[in-house]
């Protein structure tokens, strides 16, 4: 990690600045810790004992490591290790104090995961999805123990949480065929049901349910659901062992989803509506939550603590992330410069073809129009919201005013706004982020002749599709880690997202091709006729490299203006300089190809 904050511009600072994470603690040992930090320049684990201040590197991988969890008594810390970000792979343990690595469960194979709960008396519950298999789920007695399948369906599933005396065990699962909206069952640790779920019917209805976690308490039966049925994400506490549904009144707007305090007596509620968060607690039988005091912006996770306090993960755009209690302090702040601050966000209501889209808007000094990215979000069932994000402020920083679409498909506006997204893949998203782009010509905002699309991921994707059904809309593109060849990708992503993929066009290439064909950006290749950027990694499971390159040869067969970059990684980097050389990247395109002043980089020897 560079150290001289004064030789290096914000927008690479943004990247480089340490950041933590909202640590994970143990229940029945709260001083000790787990968090993902990029201190080193990579994502890894960390382990922190509170009580002596502590703090550790639990991994150390080239292309860092995200996913672990302690065990409930805080001796140990499980962690995923996949091989270079292809996201299939086994769960390690490592003691909490340090040691030597070693399989958690030695009997499963490599897998892609799904889901994980640790028992109280060293048993586990672990989910895997497998081309071949489905999903499996499988009890582990013990430490060292042969694992246990407990359930096995082709479709999609996973493991929501264990019961505090580990006799139940709450299984999400889309038996019913619809991945977008899954049903609970919860079943002893040999497999068999106690109670089931299912607001779909069969499949017949479009309502989701999510599991959310079972009362912290002894003998406590009650399991804390997300439920859909009232037009959003709200909670609610059903008792699988009696039957026993209880609806809460927490009359807010947007999506609310919840979590226990650690003593059971009441719920952490957060709520999230219009790209902003906030937090509440609420007692059940009370007639209403009361609000726990957070700034504006977004709280991107929340904890409450044994003794009372609330600990949260909170930015907005304009400021980075940090670690705050409703004590007034901060939990942890890693040592080193700060990332400096960008510019506020604003919002825009547009009319559209299918409602109200919301737009959040990010603009540098000076009068318009502006050249202007349009970044589109990935999921595509996500979300932009008010949070500090350092891609767009590289591009605020050189002069673009940024434009972030929260198309239908996005979260946080309701179940129907959602789940419009059927069958017209990208098609529909792209309706309305042509309206937004209307507007922000219209509206003064935009430069109509200096328009770039961008976005990775399920952004990636729209970039790519954009570029071949509107032509005349866009001087440029630049898509990272896209779907582009929509046939190929199903055929050669994860499990998981076959299913996805099934539930969104209904049905497999084979059974709807011409679904496929119409939301394929590979059909409208030849269409595309501005310049455009490519990033790939080459380990991706989720937008896979064959499709990618199938379309890039498509490109180049005709001789058409583009760039690629492959990176041996996955869906994504976890390493802080090559987060930032995928940048520089993309602004130097941009700026080639539309006209600017340099990218603004750090003295070395990739700028010098």
């Amino acid at each position: 990690m560079t150290t001289d904050a004064a030789a290096v511009p914000d927008w690479e600072m943004r990247f480089r600045a340490p950041r933590v994470s909202l640590p994970d603690w143990a229940e029945d040992a709260p001083d000790r810790a787990l968090f993902v930090s990029n201190a080193t320049g990579t994502y890894e684990l960390y382990a922190w004992d509170r009580s002596s201040g502590r703090q550790r590197q639990v991994t150390d991988r080239p292309n860092g490591t995200t996913d672990g969890v302690l065990t409930p008594d805080g001796e140990a810390v499980w962690w995923f290790s996949d091989s270079d970000g292809d996201e299939f792979g086994v769960w390690m343990r490592q003691p909490f104090g340090g040691g030597e690595d070693e399989p958690a469960a030695p009997g499963l194979a490599p897998s892609y995961p799904a889901g994980l709960a640790i028992g109280r008396d060293g048993s586990a519950v672990i989910g895997r999805s497998t081309d071949e298999d489905g999903t499996t789920i499988h009890l582990v007695p013990a430490p060292g123990s042969e694992p246990v399948e407990i359930y096995r369906h082709r479709e999609s599933a996973e493991v929501g949480d264990l019961s505090r005396d580990g006799t139940l065990i709450a299984l999400e699962h889309t038996e019913h065929g619809d991945a977008m909206h899954s049903a609970l069952r919860v079943v002893r640790p040999d497999g068999s049901t106690v109670a089931e779920l299912d607001d779909t019917e069969g499949g017949t209805k479009e309502l989701g349910l999510s599991v959310l976690g079972f009362a912290p308490v002894a003998g406590d039966t009650r399991l804390l659901v997300g439920h859909q049925r009232r037009g959003r994400w709200e909670p609610m506490i059903w008792d699988p062992v009696t039957g026993t549904e209880t609806e809460l009144p927490i009359d807010l707007p947007g999506d609310v989803g919840a979590e226990w305090y650690p003593d059971g007596s009441a719920l952490l509620v957060d709520h999230s509506f219009e790209a902003r968060s906030e937090l509440w607690r609420y007692e059940p039988g009370a007639p209403e939550p009361v609000r726990v005091e957070t700034p504006a912006g977004t709280v991107s996770g929340a904890t409450a603590r044994p003794d009372g306090t609330v600990e949260y993960l909170w930015s907005s755009a304009e400021r980075p992330p940090v670690v705050r209690s409703t004590s007034g302090a901060v939990v942890l702040d890693p040592p080193g410069a700060k990332a400096p601050a960008s510019v506020p966000v604003e919002d825009a209501w547009v009319e559209g073809p299918g409602g109200r889209i919301h737009a959040l808007v990010q603009k540098p000094a000076g009068e318009g129009p502006f050249p202007t990215v349009f970044e589109i979000h990935g999921g595509p069932t996500w979300h932009d919201s008010d949070a500090f994000a350092s891609g767009p402020a590289a591009w605020v920083d050189h002069g673009f005013a940024v434009v972030r679409v929260n198309y239908r498909g996005s979260t946080g506006y309701g179940r129907a706004w959602t789940d419009a997204l059927k069958h017209r893949v990208g098609l529909i998203e792209l309706e309305d982020i042509a309206a937004v782009r209307e507007w922000s010509v219209a509206s003064g905002l935009a430069d109509p002749e200096r328009l770039v699309l961008a976005g990775g991921s399920w952004g990636g994707y729209l970039t790519l599709l954009g570029l071949g059904t509107q032509p005349d809309s866009w001087a440029l593109g630049v898509a990272a880690v896209p779907v582009a060849d929509y046939v190929t990708a199903y055929h050669d992503e994860m499990e998981a997202l076959k299913a996805m993929d099934r539930t969104l066009l209904g049905g497999t290439p084979e059974e709807v091709p011409e679904r496929f064909e119409a939301s394929s950006p590979l059909t409208y290749v030849d269409a595309v006729r501005v310049p455009l950027y490519i990033s790939a990694g080459v380990n991706d499971p989720r937008c896979p490299i064959r499709q990618v390159e199938n379309y890039v040869d498509r490109l180049a067969a005709r001789g058409a203006v583009h760039e690629v970059y492959r990176y041996d990684a996955g869906h994504g980097s976890l390493v802080v300089e090559e987060r930032i050389k995928q940048v520089r990247l993309e602004l130097e395109f941009v700026l080639k190809h539309l006209g600017g002043g340099p990218v603004v980089a750090a003295p070395g020897p990739e700028s010098a």
